[in-house]
């Protein structure tokens, strides 16, 4: 099971877990995988503690950074992040007509209505993160950290993304969705491509796994891949490298670990969910992101909806608000059940249990090992 990618990294297995929560990244790296802290919702000050951390209780064995760094957002929301007005200004792009919107879901659905000014500068700050500005900080903050490498998660990445890295040392990855974006990334100079399926959780394109995986290996070859996009299991991880991947970069399967960040109340209706209860929705970011189907989804695609805003502005409405949903929910409030959701791809249909995430790496390699065992039967028999 010793493919390029686990030379290059110095890992065991080549596993690559996404998350949010630095306890799923420091078990999967010490699982022996490679776990990578999403960034995009920490300020740099917190990244720089969630490092910190991670790296007091990894031992030195190497872990990843992704950046999210969309090519385009909204342009009221950049000339904000550039100019003197800062979070006033950005906060003040969003019409009035999305936040009655919204006040209207709390109240259709019962749901208290939170310290709205707290929660609007709280979005708003999560907002910036995705700007040039807040981009750039994050990768300052990862690359002060003895990081094993930097991933672009939305778009190619800067030039100033690359120089850094490469002066650093550290390897640069690029999420791709199609052929087009695998090709740009390589001129772009970056050292591994994750070929990212249509049944990711997240943002995400609509080419399946099995159909891009291929395409994009044969397009970037001797570049390595990553398979991405509904992975969950270790059978799924041996069709992958059959495909002609090196190794498979998973996010949603660690959103039902014990480790997760995962609020209890959404974490209840992924275990409960199948592989049909995703939608791609522009309702949490303004971009086209796979999450779970909930009354939030519906509504934002209703006729009564003004429709969601571009990245960040339809952030700064959403993360708000989720969070006075996700902590109503768990006081087992019925509206906030209702709308509460989290990104996850057509995976979910095969998380049915919740595991440490150490477990979870363990029980893919296992997995993984039969699948080939059983397959060199088959040649062996013909």
């Amino acid at each position: 099971m010793r493919t390029d990618v686990c030379e290059q990294f110095g890992i065991e297995f080549p596993l690559f877990a996404f998350s949010h929560c630095r306890d799923v990244v420091a078990a999967v790296t010490n699982a022996g995988g490679f776990g990578v802290l999403g960034a995009v919702a920490y300020s740099p000050a917190r990244l720089e503690e969630e490092l910190r951390w991670i790296d007091d209780h990894v031992g030195g064995r190497p872990y990843g950074v992704d950046v999210l760094v969309p090519a385009k957002i909204d342009e009221s929301a950049e000339r904000a992040a550039r100019g003197d007005g800062g979070l006033d200004t950005m906060l003040a792009a969003v019409p009035k007509e999305h936040w009655d919107f919204l006040f209207g879901l709390f109240e259709k659905y019962g749901v208290p209505l939170p310290d709205f000014e707290a929660a609007k500068r709280a979005g708003g700050r999560g907002g910036t993160q995705v700007t040039t500005r807040g981009a750039t900080e994050l990768i300052d903050v990862a690359l002060a950290h003895p990081i094993g490498l930097i991933a672009s998660a939305l778009g190619t990445p800067p030039p100033l993304m690359v120089e850094r890295a490469k002066s650093a040392g550290v390897p640069v990855a690029a999420l791709v969705g199609t052929v087009e974006h695998a090709r740009r990334q390589v001129a772009a100079g970056v050292d591994l491509i994750v070929a990212q399926g249509g049944e990711a959780g997240g943002h995400t394109g609509e080419i399946s796994t099995m159909v891009l995986v291929p395409e994009v290996v044969d397009a970037v070859a001797p570049l390595p891949v990553l398979a991405a996009g509904g992975i969950a299991t270790g059978r799924q991880m041996a069709a992958a490298l059959a495909l002609g991947a090196s190794g498979v970069w998973c996010g949603s399967v660690w959103l039902t670990t014990e480790e997760a960040e995962t609020s209890p109340a959404v974490k209840a209706k992924m275990l409960a969910a199948s592989s049909r209860d995703t939608v791609r929705s522009r309702s949490r970011t303004g971009k086209p992101a796979r999450q779970l189907r909930s009354a939030w989804t519906d509504e934002w695609e209703s006729a009564a909806s003004p429709g969601p805003l571009g990245m960040p502005l339809q952030m700064i409405i959403a993360e708000g608000a989720m969070r006075q949903i996700s902590k109503v929910a768990e006081s087992g409030n019925e509206g906030a059940r209702d709308l509460a959701n989290y990104f996850v791809g057509q995976c979910v249909g095969l998380m049915n249990t919740v595991k440490p995430a150490r477990q979870v790496v363990y029980d893919m390699i296992e997995e993984f090992a039969e699948a080939v065992d059983r397959l060199d039967r088959i040649t062996t028999t013909d």
